[in-house]
């Protein structure tokens, strides 16, 4: 058998490349606001180490959106979409500090980052030529009359809109949205609540639970199946009712403002998604 091997190569329109410079662009911007944050912040805590180390890593989140655009992947909206709105909130929760007025350097550098990532959002919503560019599916490997050929490939599963995907993209937010707070309780529980440490680890194990949850519930809601965005309610619900509360008492109300918020932004994004997609299933009459 022989490979066969694509080699056209067609330009990307300019607005796509305009995209992924901002993306770029984005992805710098989070690390250096990050780090003005950490260097004006008046107390160098636990918890403000973990919550900046999970900001910055959305700075990689950018990079893997610049992949998906640049091969044209229908996801990369979605992701895009709750990249940019949970970056904006995760960035705002670390630049007002517990006492006193944010430092302006902080202030001037999250405005850029809030609107690096509004740009973002307009050139994959209301761009006709980047709308038409996210069209294709991964490549995978077939074999046909006697050729391997690595080509894109539609997938099995019914046709889903862009909501649903955003709806799933979010969801799978929910598992490092509720890790960070934990860890962040679990090193307040060591300077003098030992007695909250089984509900910490509990806390902890939870959240690795909903991603596989999250991951079950996704893989037949994009197969169409009616229960499973039954079900991917039920599973947002018990996320907010397990996090927040937790993050109330082990937190304080800063702790559920900075930690609750991006959460209660990403369980939005995906229930907003649920009820903006149309019902796949065909019904009886």
């Amino acid at each position: 058998m022989r490979t066969a091997a694509e080699t056209t190569q067609v330009r990307r329109p300019s607005a796509v490349r305009a995209l992924t410079v901002l993306l770029a662009t984005t992805a710098a911007a989070t690390v250096v606001v990050e780090l003005l944050n950490w260097w004006y912040a008046p107390e160098q805590e636990f918890g403000l180490a973990v919550r900046t180390g999970w900001a910055m890593l959305r700075s990689l989140g950018f990079l893997l959106l610049i992949g998906h655009v640049n091969r044209g992947r229908t996801v990369a909206r979605p992701l895009g979409l709750i990249l940019a709105v949970t970056t904006v909130f995760a960035v705002g929760r670390l630049v007002v500090p517990r006492q006193g007025v944010p430092p302006l350097p902080g202030l001037l550098g999250f405005a850029l980052l809030t609107a690096l990532c509004v740009g973002v959002v307009v050139l994959l919503y209301r761009s006709d030529a980047v709308a038409a560019h996210l069209v294709r599916h991964r490549k995978t490997l077939v074999v046909a009359g006697g050729t391997i050929s690595w080509r894109e490939v539609a997938p099995k599963r019914p046709p889903v809109t862009a909501w649903l995907l955003t709806s799933r993209v979010a969801a799978f937010t929910y598992s490092p949205l509720m890790l960070v707070p934990a860890l962040v309780a679990g090193g307040a529980v060591l300077d003098g609540r030992l007695a909250a440490v089984p509900v910490v680890i509990l806390w902890f194990l939870a959240g690795i639970a909903v991603s596989y949850l999250v991951l079950f519930c996704t893989a037949f809601l994009m197969r169409g199946r009616s229960w499973a965005r039954r079900l991917l309610v039920f599973v947002t619900l018990g996320v907010l009712a397990v996090d927040l509360p937790l993050c109330w008492w082990l937190l304080g109300v800063d702790g559920l403002i900075r930690d609750g918020g991006p959460l209660v932004a990403a369980a939005a994004l995906a229930l907003y998604g649920l009820h903006r997609a149309t019902d796949p299933e065909p019904r009886t009459p």
